[in-house]
């Protein structure tokens, strides 16, 4: 077990589990359970309301812990979320007996998010039904506890598609909608969130609101990266696209701030369709450049692939082999990456997914890759998001920090192409303040390997991550839960207070998914 250095007189009891880790300084631990005062009043209330809860350990044991798998607590009971009358009765009364109610979806939080330190945990998943699609409109009006993956189906039957949805695929709509949502199309295209035109919103009071950029406009501003503060997404209408399948060209690294720089230069020349980094170590860096169009990659391959610095797979391979021979104490190293090569990279190729060269689903090959090489036990995955001119900076500082705490790690670097009113619709969010045109992110993952590994190991190569983006004034994609001590750091005191006031407004027993942000 990897444990870190005790500073004297740090010995404290653990709240989770109070003689497992004595003598280890605690970086953080879980939030204070609620003490279910008002509990029996409050689940009399929901029953002659007709609204279902379920109590029991069985019951609640499923919503333990979240992907992270580092933040562990029990909600007192689970209800299922059906329509927007039931979850409006179930805030009406969680407001009038103070009774904190957490927000679930498919769980993929890694701070501790989405679970219930008590309380009623919502779990919107019984609402994923697709409302309605307008193939001539191009657009869908969806209930939001789907997964992406549902609703990537639904649309294929009538040869739509998504325009921006999360890699992990198995995260529920209006969870992503609440937290921004990045895919490899986001530098050219934005985020999921950019896509919602128009949300039906429970606020925490219990009204059921219909909002958008024109009706209800300053609910919809909160309500979009919002990260669950401002009410709960019950049904969303999207922008959506004909299908096409992709064709996708992969470029190799040595250095990462060499395949960053081309990045960004494919992305303001809005040269490709798709574009993002992916890395095995940082010595072995990725860039993947797709295209919906013959057209497009066509003009990518006359224009831009000459001007990248990248070397072909055979080149790349001829590169690292020569790097290795004048390194032979980094052999181990080496058969790692080959063996990772072969491993990770024929998912992207499986011949079922695959015809005349193009990917036929993206939705299946990168959801399924993410759950099969990066899913784990503990998905730990701090992250750092900058305007385009730090980016770089801000990815090797984290690199250093991934260096320090773990063997093998890998990156995975994006764009999301903002908004022209992204400053009224994200603030205190994930996109920097100071971003313009591009904000740029980076999750920092540990391999785990089937490695053992201390919550405070962990927790600390977080923290770390998390001070580079104080010390440089950036935000992150995942903030909140067992790290929102840096809010404040990162954005300061007034702007945390406006949004604390906003939010004391909109929920006055400051009673949904309280331990997130304030």
């Amino acid at each position: 077990m990897n444990i870190l250095p005790v500073e004297p007189g740090t010995v404290g009891p653990c709240p989770v589990a109070p003689d497992a880790l004595q003598g280890i300084k605690r970086q953080q631990t879980n939030p204070a359970r609620w003490n279910a005062a008002g509990w029996r009043a409050f689940v009399d209330e929901l029953r002659v309301a007709g609204v279902d809860l379920v109590e029991g350990a069985v019951a609640c044991g499923t919503y333990a812990t979240d992907a992270g798998g580092t933040a562990y607590g029990l909600p007192h009971g689970v209800v299922i979320a059906r329509d927007a009358g039931q979850v409006s009765s179930l805030l009406k009364a969680a407001q009038a007996h103070r009774v904190p109610v957490t927000v679930r979806g498919g769980g993929l939080t890694t701070e501790g998010e989405s679970v219930a330190f008590g309380g009623v945990l919502l779990d919107m998943t019984g609402m994923s039904r697709v409302v309605k699609i307008d193939a001539a409109a191009l657009t869908v009006r969806t209930e939001a506890g789907i997964f992406w993956h549902g609703l990537a189906e639904e649309l294929r039957r009538e040869n739509l598609d998504y325009l921006s949805a999360p890699l992990n695929l198995t995260s529920s709509v209006g969870g992503t909608l609440g937290v921004g949502g990045i895919d490899v199309n986001s530098a050219r295209l934005g985020c999921s969130a950019d896509q919602a035109l128009a949300l039906q919103v429970v606020t925490p009071t219990g009204d059921i609101v219909e909002c958008s950029d024109s009706e209800n406009a300053e609910l919809f501003q909160r309500v979009i990266l919002g990260y669950g503060q401002f009410g709960i997404i019950t049904e969303a209408t999207l922008k959506v696209r004909p299908y096409t399948p992709l064709r996708m060209h992969y470029y190799y690294y040595s250095s990462l701030r060499t395949a960053i720089e081309d990045l960004q230069i494919l992305d303001r020349a809005d040269a490709s369709d798709y574009s993002g980094i992916l890395t095995i170590m940082d010595c072995a860096v990725n860039l993947l450049v797709a295209f919906d169009s013959d057209a497009r990659e066509a003009a990518f391959r006359a224009t831009w692939e000459s001007r990248l610095r990248g070397y072909g797979e055979f080149g790349f391979a001829l590169c690292m082999a020569g790097h290795y021979a004048l390194r032979p104490w980094r052999l181990g190293e080496a058969l790692y990456l080959l063996r990772r090569k072969r491993e990770v990279f024929p998912e992207f190729r499986r011949p079922e997914y695959m015809r005349d060269g193009k990917m036929h689903d993206r939705t299946v090959v990168y959801s399924r890759a993410v759950w099969k090489y990066w899913g784990s036990r503990n998905m730990v995955i701090p992250d750092l998001a900058t305007s385009a001119d730090r980016f770089i900076e801000a990815v090797e500082r984290g690199n250093a920090v991934c260096r320090k705490y773990f063997r093998r790690y890998t990156l995975y670097c994006v764009g999301i192409r903002l908004r022209s009113d992204h400053k009224s619709h994200y603030e205190m969010s994930c996109v920097p303040p100071d971003a313009e045109e591009w904000a740029y992110g980076c999750e920092f993952e540990p391999m785990i390997d089937g490695h053992v590994y201390s919550r405070d190991h962990f927790q600390a190569f977080k923290n770390a991550i998390y001070d580079i983006g104080v010390d440089m004034g950036a935000s992150y994609y995942r903030f909140g839960g067992m790290m929102k001590g840096y809010i404040r750091r990162v954005f300061g005191d007034a702007l945390v207070d406006k949004h604390l006031a906003m939010k004391r407004r909109a929920d006055p027993a400051m009673i949904l998914n309280r331990d997130v942000i304030f």
